[in-house]
């Protein structure tokens, strides 16, 4: 006798306020809401970072496999269109003490998960001409505002030699001919990350989508039923029949029951200033650098028509219910006025215009949500961090397990753990906020 499961969301995606990305690009028609009962091989609940890579890979794999990608807002709008838009190689946690064996393998592996990531956009922007705007591979800096971190930043440059990954250090002149601010003590060039304009770069891949893969926006997934024969995905309108289904909704997958007490849901926000002229700030037009401590503040410096404009990402706050209110965005607005202001002192006139915010799931063992989660059912979530390579290598991954296909990526996701489980909630909401709070305060000027 076959049984089946049904797991309904408790909850839909609350973005919140627009994003400066999305601000600044020309209004998009959205794809027509699903209004009727369609049967496919597959169906991607999430058309973000993940869902829609495991689209295209869908794709790539089986030509004849009918998608259906729906997502419950526009694409864009979700945490893929809300990062600061960095798609970085190299691992963030490494240093030149305690590096074994299994961390030079670790490392190695986390590499290769960034790099097929962003080779899946580099040949997506190639066949498809996407200008620099939208996918910039310009390399990246990493930057410091005090002796610590320039210590830290000479101890990640000689581990990243260590791994064979050039890179370059910047004296305080050096980088302050990049930034046009002398506030920087050093910095560190690596060639191999990427910048894009998150928004514009979803945006590029939904709009590719055409028969047998088809996109569907503002489209909720309501309930899903499961059983060894088959999915069915409730929507407002419609529904969706299918063999399998992808869940690519990073914390959201709690909604439905999956990652329950294994999903630490935890925002970071942004501020962009209006625009100004050029000549306004010396230095190069086009730059991104992350910080030289963890929790520190991130800067990006863009440019379009209407002028140049320099984004603050900075702040991490722990929200169980996946939504943050206006008093969050304020704090964290405050917070950036300050960062700015330190670091480009004789540009503190400049307003900020648009400020957001942005989720993203995490585990206690940084491992993501990933494979078979019920019958029929296959998750890639919980980006922790990185969602631009992680999120994008996680649906990869996931499309490959769907054929059969066998590749090291498919091996490496694999072979990681389950996640951990986290205490008990109320254990959980107090650690949580204090450790972000102690990493912010920790991070200090960086």
């Amino acid at each position: 006798m076959m049984t089946s499961k049904t797991f309904r969301a408790r909850r839909l995606p609350a973005h919140g306020v627009e994003s400066g990305w999305a601000a600044l690009l020309p209004s998009r028609t959205p794809t027509p809401e699903l209004d009727q009962a369609i049967t496919v091989d597959v169906v991607v609940i999430g058309a973000g970072f993940a869902g829609l890579a495991a689209a295209v890979r869908l794709a790539d794999l089986d030509r004849n496999l009918s998608v259906a990608v729906i997502d419950a807002d526009v694409v864009g709008n979700g945490a893929s269109g809300r990062n600061s838009g960095f798609l970085i190689d190299l691992p963030h946690d490494i240093s030149s003490g305690n590096f074994g064996v299994n961390a030079v393998a670790k490392s190695h592996n986390d590499i290769l998960v960034a790099r097929t990531a962003i080779q899946h956009y580099a040949r997506l922007a190639e066949e498809h001409g996407w200008d620099e705007d939208v996918f910039d591979p310009s390399g990246k800096y990493s930057v410091a505002m005090t002796d610590a971190g320039t210590e830290h930043l000479a101890a990640y440059s000689l581990t990243l030699k260590s791994l064979g990954e050039p890179n370059q250090v910047l004296g305080a002149t050096d980088i302050a001919e990049v930034t046009g601010t002398r506030c920087f003590k050093s910095g560190l060039f690596t060639p191999g990350a990427v910048m894009v304009q998150p928004t514009a770069l979803v945006r590029a891949i939904a709009d590719l989508f055409q028969e047998p893969v088809r996109l569907f926006e503002r489209t909720a997934a309501l309930s899903i039923q499961a059983s060894s024969s088959g999915c069915t995905v409730k929507t407002p309108k419609g529904e969706v029949r299918a063999g399998r289904v992808i869940l690519a909704t990073n914390g959201h997958a709690e909604s439905f029951g999956f990652g329950s007490g294994e999903l630490l849901h935890v925002f970071t926000y942004a501020s962009l200033t209006e625009p100004f002229t050029s000549s306004a700030l010396g230095g190069y037009r086009k730059w991104g650098a992350t910080p030289a401590a963890p929790m520190g503040t991130t800067v990006r410096r863009i440019n379009g028509a209407d002028g140049d404009r320099i984004l603050i990402r900075s702040r991490y706050t722990y929200h169980p219910k996946i939504e943050v209110g206006a008093a969050s965005i304020k704090s964290a607005g405050d917070l950036h006025d300050r960062k700015f202001a330190d670091r480009f002192p004789d540009h503190r006139h400049l307003k900020m215009q648009y400020r957001w915010a942005g989720a993203m799931a995490l585990t206690r063992n940084s491992v993501p949500l990933f494979g078979q989660v019920a019958d029929g059912i296959f998750a890639a979530c919980a980006c922790n961090g990185i969602g631009g390579t992680k999120s994008t290598a996680a649906g990869i991954a996931t499309a490959e397990l769907l054929v059969g296909h066998r590749s090291k990526l498919g091996e490496i996701f694999r072979s990681f753990e389950k996640p951990q489980a986290l205490p008990p909630r109320p254990f959980t909401d107090v650690g949580a906020r204090l450790n972000l709070k102690f990493r912010e305060w920790r991070a200090g000027r960086e």
